[in-house]
């Protein structure tokens, strides 16, 4: 056994009665609090952003294609999917799926209430598999080229504000060129809640066909041309090789930049986490500094004693530092356990709920990878083993003659 290892575990100890225990407890409370919340903080900030921007995504797809016009309506202006534009798609590569879409502005109308919306033409080339799993009651429709379907799947805030249930028939009207008002009536094949309240509040879903038909379009034209990616593409770059691949009227957009807000809100969430992350840093560092010079004042006798027995500053200072980083490796095995052990529980059973229409999500989203556990505690460590240096250098300045007189 090593001096300083043995004089370091003679001389302290955390179940004595005297101010440095006290200290020492302090220190290891600290320490596993600001481990637990530094966890907490960085697995749920990652759940909020992926499982937001994943739902975004799959409402939107990664990036669009629209018309280069100076239109701000709800209804875009049409374009085609010739096969020169298809032949510019596929020289881009990561695209994986394209799909032709047109919004529709409309209103529900029923005996007993009103609800204005928007109709999301689809055809049959579109990829469902986000929206199955967002079902809750009923099936997506399956639409057919050349036929114009009336079966539609509404969200569920606009169902139970409707009151409308599978198999309901529903009258949607629209104004069409001529301000001329005509309903259409179509069937709820089912009924979906994607968390995104300001999609679900707003979107029906309808055949293409129909809205080609309200719109007076062409078979082959659509509003919008939704973009899918390989899932380890990078948007941007894709996207901006997609602008100049293709014709000059028409112009690509990635979700972010369709959806400005509910990004810069994720964004905001990254600046609060590190904050927090810095303040709990800031202030178990603190504590472990507070403690680790209290002990050097209750031991100063000892210190001296040290000395003027022959021993080294180096020697004296390895003592102290043992005892301290046994309380931070402590207080972190204790914070690990507590911190881990939460995201757990929260991340398979959903203890803690959320407002949906206020956060997107029903419960508080974790995720958190063994990388990212490891290099927040390893990162921590190092910084509070640096921050300990500081106040060791008081010992080489303690006298073994004054010292060892010291009460």
């Amino acid at each position: 056994m090593s001096g300083p290892k043995f004089i370091a575990d003679r001389i302290f100890s955390l179940s004595k009665e005297n101010l440095s225990s006290t200290v020492m407890r302090l220190a290891v409370t600290s320490v596993a609090l600001a481990i637990i919340v530094m966890l907490i903080a960085w697995a749920v900030v990652v759940g909020f952003k992926n499982q937001i921007r994943d739902k975004v995504i799959g409402f939107v797809a990664p990036i669009h294609v629209q018309a280069l016009d100076k239109n701000e309506s709800v209804e875009e202006t049409p374009f085609q999917l010739d096969s020169m534009l298809v032949d510019r798609l596929n020289s881009v590569e990561c695209i994986t799926h394209y799909q032709m879409v047109a919004d529709k502005a409309g209103m529900i109308k029923t005996d007993d209430e009103i609800q204005g919306v928007v109709l999301k033409g689809v055809d049959d080339s579109y990829d469902w598999s986000y929206f199955s799993k967002c079902m809750l009651e009923g099936e997506t429709p399956q639409y057919q080229a050349g036929e114009r379907s009336n079966d539609v799947i509404v969200s569920k805030v606009i169902a139970d504000k409707m009151l409308l249930n599978v198999g309901d028939d529903v009258r949607v009207w629209f104004i069409d060129k001529d301000q001329q008002a005509r309903g259409r009536k179509f069937t709820v094949k089912g009924i979906f809640e994607t968390g995104l309240y300001e999609f679900d509040e707003r979107y029906v879903f309808a055949d293409l066909n129909q809205i080609r038909k309200l719109n007076g379009w062409e078979d082959n034209e659509a509003g919008l041309l939704e973009i899918a990616l390989d899932k380890d593409a990078d948007v941007d770059q894709v996207n901006e090789k997609l602008y100049y691949a293709l014709p000059s009227e028409l112009a690509s957009y990635t979700a972010r930049e369709s959806n400005q807000q509910i990004f810069d809100w994720l964004d905001l969430l990254d600046t609060n986490v590190w904050l927090i992350m810095a303040l709990m840093l800031l202030v178990a560092g603190i504590t472990v500094i507070s403690m680790l010079l209290i002990i050097i004042i209750e031991r100063t006798s000892t210190i001296g004693l040290l000395k003027a027995m022959g021993a080294s500053n180096k020697f004296v200072r390895e003592v102290f530092l043992r005892r301290s980083l046994r309380i931070l490796l402590l207080g972190m095995l204790i914070g690990n356990v507590i911190g881990l052990g939460f995201c757990f529980l929260q991340q398979h059973t959903g203890l803690i709920k959320l407002d949906a229409a206020t956060y997107y999500l029903s419960a508080v989203p974790i995720e958190l990878h063994f990388s990212t556990v490891v290099l927040i505690n390893l990162g921590t460590f190092l910084l509070w083993v640096l921050m300990l240096l500081i106040p060791t250098s008081v010992i080489n300045r303690i006298s073994p003659t004054k010292s060892i007189r010291f009460e």
